[in-house]
C-alpha cells in the first residue's frame, strides 16, 4: 500500500470530485493522504476534508509564498494542532525564488512553526526553494531536530538532504523525480537512506511521468513510487512497504488497509 504524503485537496481543482479521486487512490492502492494547510484563512476547508474522510489527514500551518496571509502566532498554531486528525505543522518553509526583497518576515515565520511544532511535540512540513542554505540553518538554530519532519517535494542536492537527514528529517519525493531532465534529483532519490524516504504529489500540481503537464491528483503517487523503485533497483512492493511504514513512524499513524 502506499501514502501521498502531501497534496491539496481542497485547492479548487480537487475540490469538487472528493469522492471520485478517493475511488481512484484505492484503485492504485493508495491508502491515505495528507491535506496541507497552506493559510489560517482557508484552514477550515482542509479540516472539513480530513473530518468527512477516513483517507485524509491534515497539517496546519502558513505557506512562505503566502506573503499577505494572516501570521500565526505560536500558541495559535499549537492550539490548531490539537485537532483532531492533525498529523504536522506546515506547510512552511522559506522559497527566495516568486519572492524578493526583504524576506526577514519570512524567516521570522517559518521560526515560529518550528517553534510551535516543539511546543505540541509534532513534526515539521518543510519547503525550500532557492534558500536552503538559510532553511537548514534556522533548522538548526531552532532545534527542528527535536521533533523532526519531512523537507517535501525535495529537489535540493544531496548535501542539503544530508543536512536534513542529520536533523532528523526524512526526504519526500514527488513527480519531478520522473522527469527526464531530474538527473542529479534521481542520484539523490537512489542514496537517501531507505527508512528516511516519503512519496507525495504535491497535487494538483507537478504531475509525475506518464501524466507530465496534467492536473495532479493522489492516485499518481504510484507512479513516483514506481520510479524510485526501479531508480533503487528494488521492487514498488518493498518501496512502498519502506515509504509507508516511514510514514507511520513519522506521524504517529497507524493505517487501516
Amino acid at each position: 500500500m502506499l501514502v501521498d504524503s502531501h497534496c491539496h485537496l481542497d485547492f479548487p481543482d480537487l475540490s469538487g470530485e472528493i469522492e471520485q479521486l478517493l475511488q481512484r487512490m484505492r484503485e492504485n492502492e493508495v491508502v491515505h493522504a495528507v491535506c496541507i494547510g497552506v493559510t489560517l484563512e482557508n484552514w477550515a476547508r482542509v479540516r472539513a476534508l480530513a473530518e468527512a474522510n477516513d483517507q485524509i489527514s491534515m497539517t496546519v500551518g502558513v505557506h512562505p509564498d503566502e506573503a499577505g496571509a494572516r501570521e500565526p502566532g505560536v500558541q495559535e498554531l499549537v492550539e490548531l494542532a490539537g485537532t483532531a486528525k492533525v498529523v504536522a505543522i506546515g506547510e512552511t518553509g522559506l522559497d527566495y525564488y516568486r519572492l524578493t526583497g526583504n524576506l526577514e518576515w519570512q524567516r521570522e515565520r517559518f521560526r515560529t512553526h518550528i517553534r510551535a511544532a516543539r511546543a505540541c511535540r509534532k513534526p515539521l512540513v518543510v519547503h525550500t526553494r532557492s534558500a536552503s542554505a538559510d532553511t537548514i540553518e534556522i533548522m538548526r538554530t531552532e532545534r527542528a531536530d527535536e521533533v523532526g519532519g519531512v523537507m517535501h517535494c525535495f529537489t535540493e542536492t544531496m548535501d542539503v538532504a544530508n543536512a536534513a537527514l542529520d536533523l532528523g528529517f526524512h526526504i519526500s519525493f514527488s513527480g519531478i523525480v520522473t522527469f527526464r531532465n531530474a538527473v542529479a534529483l534521481k542520484e539523490v532519490a537512489r542514496r537517501v537512506p531507505l527508512n528516511r524516504i516519503l512519496v507525495e504529489t504535491d497535487a494538483p500540481y507537478l504531475a509525475p511521468v506518464p501524466h507530465r503537464g496534467k492536473r495532479n491528483e493522489p492516485a499518481f503517487v504510484r507512479h513516483v513510487a514506481e520510479h524510485v523503485a526501479e531508480l533503487r533497483g528494488m521492487s514498488l512492493e518493498a518501496l512502498a512497504a519502506a515509504t509507508t511504514e516511514n510514514f507511520q513512524r513519522l506521524f504517529g499513524l497507524r493505517l487501516q488497509t
